[in-house]
């Protein structure tokens, strides 16, 4: 079972990454956002669920344990498979995903493409007392949460300067995102880079 992979990016296209490790590439899918932060060339730490079947073996990473831990319990869930569980991480945050869960909001679930109305009340249904860890720690980085500092952010601004905005406008975006979006000190660093993201597209400017 390959848990964990280090190694260097050699390839990204969309949410598919390739990354060598001695020698041999590792074909790995991650979330879009995730797969943003990852830069050709550069070396990067994924942790990873291997989903073995008759035809095919697949690896799915993360950039937290937290991630992975909310990807197999919504594996466990009857009729939510790995594509699935990782459309729900590209969506929410396992923060949010645990806040859903607990607000009985399955109106979150059904936006991520897959997952339809019955779907989404059977993840409360079965999750419900089994998130509970990561809705804690999120409402506790909320309580401690600073005006001015994000844990992710750095990662961030260099992501966006790699898709091709200009750092000034890139920190400028993550700035304004850190002090002005709610809940932001609960989100991983996917999170915060679509956050900034949607600060940057509307006009472009900074590119």
């Amino acid at each position: 079972m390959i848990a964990s992979l280090r190694g260097t990016c050699i390839d990204v296209a969309g949410s598919a990454v390739v990354i060598e490790v001695g020698g041999v590439g590792y074909a790995v899918t991650v979330t879009p956002a995730h797969a943003l932060t990852m830069r050709h060339g550069a070396e990067v730490f994924v942790r990873t669920a291997m989903i073995v079947r008759e035809d095919e073996h697949l690896l799915f990473g993360f950039e937290s344990t937290d991630a992975l831990r909310v990807f197999d319990l919504l594996r466990s869930v009857s009729g939510v498979g790995p594509k699935s569980a990782l459309g729900v991480l590209g969506a929410m945050d396992p923060g949010q995903i645990a806040n859903a869960v607990a607000n009985d909001d399955d109106a979150a679930f059904r936006k991520v493409s897959g997952i339809g109305p019955k779907t989404a009340k059977l993840i409360i249904v079965a999750l419900s007392g089994k998130l509970t860890a990561f809705e804690t720690s999120s409402a506790a980085a909320a309580a401690g949460h600073g005006a001015t500092a994000h844990p992710a952010s750095e990662d961030v601004v260099i992501a966006l300067v790699g898709l091709g905005w200009r750092e000034d406008a890139a920190r400028s975006a993550v700035d304004d995102t850190i002090a002005n979006e709610p809940g932001v000190a609960a989100m991983g660093t996917q999170a915060l880079l679509r956050a900034a993201l949607g600060a940057l597209r509307p006009t472009g400017a900074g590119r």
